[in-house]
């Protein structure tokens, strides 16, 4: 009998112009929590999906028990007792929680009748392990996040999985969320489940993982017990090099570049009101549900205010369309980069692109070359990887898609930068590399706000704060006032507060 319960030896995948994977290997153990990481780019997704079925290896060996396992379908890999949990849930929210649970492999009656009873059923005893209190019977768009995160898990568990992935699994997630999730995954490996997690937080890694296999390049770095390495060393393991923190620098001017004067929309923005300097990085705080994502899309001319008044270089404007605040040199990085931020289908450079295809246009026809010679330049500032801007956007790590999305605002030439979480599932080498391009954009004169659910980041890059409560004005923070515990204190909707 094998020490492991899987193990992946010496595989390798290559795609047109990359070696995604070379050599690489992972062994996990039964009951072991086992973090994969890397920087966006390493190749740890590429692994998971083989691991999965999705690809085929070029070369390599899958064992699981200690016997030689082929996987070439997602169908092959559940048989085998492996499943998937990505970071984009793999749900039809039109749905109820039972069928979710059941996709693909309903139950029936007589060979063709749906056994929605027994699925219910069923559905209720593998949920009352996880949360009571999920409804089977609710949609799922009608659950949060987290509840939708446990519906997945408890797809996993119908189908008796004994290797379960998880790919960035909380990039949603509150910490109280975690806190549930990391309490989940201690039982299920109690039962000798084996957990493999893929996250950029290494206090989450610390937290459920007892090894570490890094990868970068592609290639295997090596294999860490957690408890013997510290932060230090094991990001240096990541990136190849020391990480250099550059201490924040100030370059806010005296223009106004954005005025913001008791606007409000629906619930959740109740009477904002802010100035927005040229040079400036303001902050947006607060927690899930304050409606900081929902200020943005008002800022960016996605939806309409139901009063107030927005003014852009002093000129009062009234956006209908998205189109309108592009032309007043609003660039939005929207949260949901994969579903409101890219065309999965079009090369980078098309994406790129996209506010201003008629820059290079000539006689109605678009000069590509020149389009591309430009791009590559931009892309080579936020160092794109891999540096080929003629690749489908969809095959590229979130970081390298949300670079993309950057580069866009670059070539748009924007002078008002909303970035709405913009180091979601992005690793440590990347969100440095985000900070220098705020820092750059901000040194050159432009205004950028960012909201961010991480305190530590908000401190990082913000000259001041506006922290957001749902239903309540906003708080207003100068760079002195700034800590942690100075934005909590304001984040919290007065009625909840000792």
């Amino acid at each position: 009998m094998s020490e492991y319960l899987l193990e992946l030896e010496d595989v390798s995948k290559s795609f047109p112009g990359v070696k995604a994977l070379d050599g690489v290997s992972l062994r996990v153990k039964a009951g072991e929590a086992h973090s994969l990481v890397g920087e966006n780019g390493a190749g740890k997704s590429t692994l998971l999906k083989i691991l999965s079925g999705v690809y085929q290896a070029d070369g390599g060996k899958v064992r699981i028990d200690g016997k030689e396992t082929t996987i070439n379908t997602p169908k092959a890999a559940h048989a085998a007792g492996i499943a998937m949990i990505h970071q984009e849930l793999q749900q039809i929210p039109e749905l109820d929680v039972t069928q979710n649970l059941f996709l693909g492999s309903p139950r029936v009656r007589f060979g063709v009748f749906t056994d929605a009873e027994s699925m219910r059923r069923r559905a209720a005893e593998v949920l009352a392990e996880l949360d009571p209190a999920i409804n089977v019977r609710a949609r799922l768009k009608d659950l949060s996040v987290a509840s939708r995160q446990l519906v997945e898990i408890g797809r996993a568990l119908h189908q008796e999985a004994r290797i379960i992935a998880m790919d960035e699994p909380t990039s949603s997630l509150t910490p109280q969320e975690f806190d549930r999730l990391a309490e989940i995954i201690a039982k299920l490996l109690s039962h000798g489940v084996a957990i493999i997690y893929v996250s950029h937080k290494l206090d989450e890694i610390r937290r459920v993982c007892q090894r570490a296999t890094v990868l970068r390049d592609g290639k295997l770095i090596g294999v860490v017990d957690l408890a013997d390495v510290n932060d230090e060393r094991l990001l240096q393991m990541m990136v190849g090099r020391p990480l250099q923190a550059h201490p924040h620098g100030t370059h806010s001017r005296t223009e106004v570049a954005l005025r913001v004067q008791g606007v409000s929309w629906g619930k959740m923005v109740r009477n904002v009101s802010f100035e927005l300097r040229r040079g400036e990085v303001l902050g947006v705080a607060g927690l899930v549900g304050a409606g900081r994502t929902e200020l943005m899309r008002v800022i960016a001319g996605l939806e309409r205010p139901s009063s107030g008044t927005i003014e852009v270089g002093g000129e009062a404007v009234q956006f209908t369309s998205r189109r309108q605040a592009i032309r007043k040199g609003i660039g939005l990085v929207p949260e949901e980069r994969k579903r409101e931020g890219i065309v999965p289908q079009r090369p980078v450079f098309v994406n790129v692109g996209l506010p201003r295809l008629g820059k290079h246009a000539r006689w109605g026809l678009i000069q590509f070359d020149l389009l591309r010679r430009e791009v590559t330049t931009l892309t080579e500032r936020v160092h794109l990887r891999p540096p080929d801007i003629r690749r489908e956007i969809r095959l590229l790590s979130g970081g390298n898609q949300q670079k993309v999305i950057i580069c866009r605002w670059l070539y748009a030439e924007a002078s008002i930068l909303l970035f709405d979480e913009p180091t979601r599932g992005v690793d440590v080498g990347a969100k440095q590399e985000i900070y220098e391009v705020m820092e750059q954009l901000a040194e050159a004169g432009n205004a950028v706000v960012v909201v961010s659910s991480e305190l530590d980041e908000i401190l990082r890059v913000s000259d001041r704060v506006l922290v957001m409560r749902a239903g309540d004005p906003p708080t207003l923070l100068n760079r002195e006032e700034l800590s942690e515990e100075r934005i909590m204190q304001y984040a919290v909707p007065t009625g909840q507060r000792p």
